[in-house]
C-alpha cells in the first residue's frame, strides 16, 4: 500500500512540473505585462484542473485494480473456507485426527478429531510435540521416535507407523499415523502434516484372527474348509486343511486342495452316510456324522466329523467348515466294551442262576438238618465230648442257615430295582427290632438313648428298614467292648425332605485307615469273631441304596462307630 502511495505522488509531481514548465514557456514567449496577471490566473486554474483530472484518472485506475484484488482475495478466502469444510468432513468420515507440526517453532495444531476419537477437550490438548510424544505408550515411544526423526533427516522416503495413543480416560487406542514433510528452498524440514487413524478394532480383530489361526494350526483336530456348493455332483471343493488333516490322513495340502473329500472314500464307505452328507448340503443344515474312510496308504479308519455352514454378511452360504477326528480306537473300545457287557451280563445271569439253584438245593437239606438237630436236643446225652461236638455242629448249622438267608435277601434286592414304599412309624419299627433282640439286650445290658421325636413318619420300605436296623443293632451288641459299658445312641433328624438316621456306639470300632474301601464289601471281616459272616454291612448298604438312600461311616479303634443313613422322605 505504501509503495502504491509513493507511485501516485511521483506521477502527480511529474505531471505538475511538465505543465508548469509548458505554461512558463508559453507566457514568456507570447504574453506582455498587461495580460500577465490574467494569464497566471488562467494558468493556475488550468493547472489545477489538469492535475485534478490526472489524479482522478490515477485513483479510478487504482480503484479498479483494488477491486480486482479484493475479489481475488474474497474468492481465495471462500476457497480456503470450502477447503477447511471439506477437510473437516473428510476427517469425520475417515475418523482421522489431522495434526500440523511447525518443526522449527515446535508448534503443533490438532483437528477436531482429537476430541471425537480420543475424548480430549480443547484445553487438554498441548500445542507442542512433547504433549504428542508424552501420550504415546511407553512400549511404543522409542520405536516411533526413531522412525519419525529418521524420516525428518531424510533417511527414509516416507513416514508411517503404528503405535498406541493415550485417550482422555487413560485408556489406549491403536493408531496408524502417516505424515508428509514440507521443506524450504534449502531442503530444510520446516513443517509436517499427518493424520492419526484409529485402528483399534482392526488390531483387535487381527489379534483374534491370529489367536484363531494358532488354535487351528496347533489343534489335534483336523479342520477342513470347503466351498459352499457341490462340485460336479461331488463333495464341495476343499480350499483349506490344517496340519492335523495331513497327520490323520497322510494327504498333503497340495494333494487335497481344489479336490474334494471324496478322496477319502473306499470300498466299505457307507452309501447311506454319503446320502446324508448330500442331504445336509442341500438343506444347509449342521450335522455330526461317522463314516468309514481311507487314508492315503489305504488304511481304513473311522472318521467322526461335523458339518457347519458359514454365512457371509449378506446371509448367503459361503463355505462349509468340518472338524474331524479319527475315532477308530474309540470305536474299537466301544466294541470291546459291548462284548464285555455282553459277557458280564451272561456271567451275571449264570451266577444268579447258580445262586438260586444253590440256595434252593441247600434249603431242603438245611431244613432237614435243623429238624434233626432239634430232635437231638430232646435226647439226653451223657458223653460230654459228644455233647460238645453236637453243640458245635448245631451252632455251625444255624450260622450256615443265616448265611443262606442273607444271600437270598441280597439276590432279592439286586433283582428288584423298584420297591414298595409306605409311611411307617419309626417308633413302631424300633419296637419290633428290640423285641427280636430281647435276649441279646438282656445279655449285654446296653444304655440305649433314642431321639426320634423330630421324625414321626418315614416313607420307605418297612421290611428293608427293619432289616437294616436289626443288622446295625446286632453289630453294636456283637462288637461291644469288654472294657466299658455299651452305650448306643440313635437319633432321627429331618431337614426339608431329607431324613437322617444316626447310629452311634462306643464299641471296639473299625480301623478305617486300612479298611475304608472294604467296609461295605461282600465277605469283609474286620474282627476275629467266629460267628462273623462278613455280610451284614454289605446287606445294609444294598438295602439302603435300593431305597435311593446313602450310607456313611465314621469309626475309630477302641472308641466306637457312627453310621449315618440318609433318605429322601417323599
Amino acid at each position: 500500500m505504501k509503495r502504491k502511495t509513493n507511485q501516485i505522488t511521483i506521477i502527480y509531481l511529474l505531471i505538475a512540473v511538465v505543465l508548469a514548465t509548458f505554461l512558463y514557456k508559453f507566457s514568456s514567449l507570447y504574453l506582455n505585462s498587461e495580460n500577465y496577471l490574467l494569464f497566471n490566473l488562467i494558468k493556475d486554474f488550468i493547472l489545477i484542473l489538469l492535475t485534478a483530472f490526472a489524479i482522478r484518472f490515477i485513483l479510478i485506475n487504482n480503484e479498479e485494480k483494488n477491486k480486482i484484488i479484493f475479489e481475488r482475495l474474497e474468492n481465495t478466502n471462500n476457497e480456503i473456507k470450502e477447503s477447511n469444510d471439506k477437510y473437516d468432513i473428510v476427517a469425520k468420515a475417515t475418523s482421522d485426527t489431522i495434526w500440523d507440526w511447525k518443526i522449527q517453532e515446535d508448534k503443533l495444531n490438532w483437528s477436531k478429531g482429537i476430541k471425537a476419537v480420543f475424548g480430549y477437550e480443547e484445553d487438554q490438548v498441548g500445542d507442542s510435540s512433547s504433549w504428542w510424544f508424552g501420550n504415546i505408550h511407553p512400549e511404543d515411544s522409542i520405536k516411533m521416535s526413531i522412525k519419525l526423526y529418521s524420516f525428518i533427516e531424510q533417511k527414509t522416503e516416507k513416514w508411517q507407523d503404528e503405535y498406541r495413543f493415550k485417550c482422555a480416560d487413560d485408556t489406549y487406542k491403536y493408531v496408524l499415523d502417516r505424515g508428509f514433510l514440507l521443506k524450504d528452498e534449502n531442503g530444510k524440514a520446516i513443517r509436517m502434516i499427518g493424520a492419526l487413524q484409529d485402528i483399534t478394532k482392526q488390531k483387535e480383530e487381527e489379534l483374534r484372527l491370529k489367536l484363531l489361526e494358532t488354535v487351528i494350526l496347533q489343534t489335534k483336530e483336523s479342520i477342513v474348509i470347503t466351498e459352499a456348493n457341490l462340485n460336479k455332483n461331488l463333495l464341495p471343493k476343499v480350499i483349506y486343511v490344517n496340519p492335523a488333516f495331513t497327520s490323520m490322513t497322510g494327504y498333503k495340502p497340495e494333494e487335497i486342495l481344489n479336490n474334494s473329500l471324496s478322496i477319502l472314500r473306499g470300498p466299505n464307505t457307507e452309501i447311506g452316510v454319503l446320502k446324508r452328507i448330500f442331504q445336509i448340503i442341500e438343506n444347509k443344515d449342521e450335522g455330526l456324522l461317522e463314516i468309514k474312510a481311507y487314508k492315503k496308504d489305504k488304511t481304513e479308519f473311522w472318521l467322526r466329523f461335523t458339518m457347519i455352514p458359514i454365512y457371509n454378511t449378506e446371509n448367503e452360504l459361503s463355505h462349509w467348515v468340518s472338524i474331524q477326528r479319527d475315532v477308530t480306537e474309540e470305536k474299537n473300545q466301544e466294541k470291546e466294551k459291548e462284548q464285555l457287557i455282553k459277557e458280564l451280563t451272561q456271567n451275571n445271569k449264570d451266577l444268579k442262576q447258580f445262586s438260586y439253584i444253590t440256595s434252593h438245593n441247600l434249603r431242603a437239606p438245611m431244613s432237614n438238618l435243623t429238624g434233626l438237630l432239634n430232635l437231638i436236643e430232646d435226647i439226653p446225652i451223657e458223653d460230654p465230648e459228644l455233647k460238645e461236638i453236637i453243640n458245635g455242629f448245631n451252632k455251625s448249622t444255624h450260622l450256615l442257615n443265616e448265611t443262606i438267608e442273607d444271600l437270598t435277601k441280597v439276590m432279592i434286592i439286586k433283582d428288584n430295582t423298584s420297591i414298595q414304599k409306605e409311611n411307617i412309624s419309626l417308633k413302631d419299627i424300633f419296637e419290633n427290632v428290640f423285641s427280636q433282640l430281647t435276649n441279646q439286650i438282656e445279655l449285654y445290658k446296653p444304655i440305649l438313648r433314642l431321639d426320634l421325636d423330630s421324625v414321626s413318619l418315614l416313607n420307605t420300605n418297612k421290611a428293608y428298614l427293619e432289616s437294616i436296623l436289626l443288622n446295625l443293632m446286632t453289630n453294636s451288641l456283637k462288637y461291644s467292648s469288654k472294657d466299658r459299658l455299651l452305650k448306643i445312641t440313635i437319633i432321627a433328624q429331618q431337614t426339608g425332605n431329607t431324613i437322617k438316621l444316626i447310629f452311634k456306639d462306643n464299641g471296639i470300632g473299625i480301623d478305617l485307615t486300612k479298611n475304608k474301601d472294604k467296609v461295605f464289601g461282600l465277605y469283609q471281616r474286620f474282627h476275629d469273631y467266629p460267628d462273623s459272616k462278613g455280610l451284614g454291612l454289605y446287606l445294609v448298604k444294598s438295602q439302603v441304596e435300593a431305597m435311593k438312600g446313602t450310607i456313611g461311616i465314621e469309626s475309630q479303634v477302641n472308641k466306637g462307630t457312627t453310621i449315618t443313613l440318609t433318605f429322601k422322605n417323599k
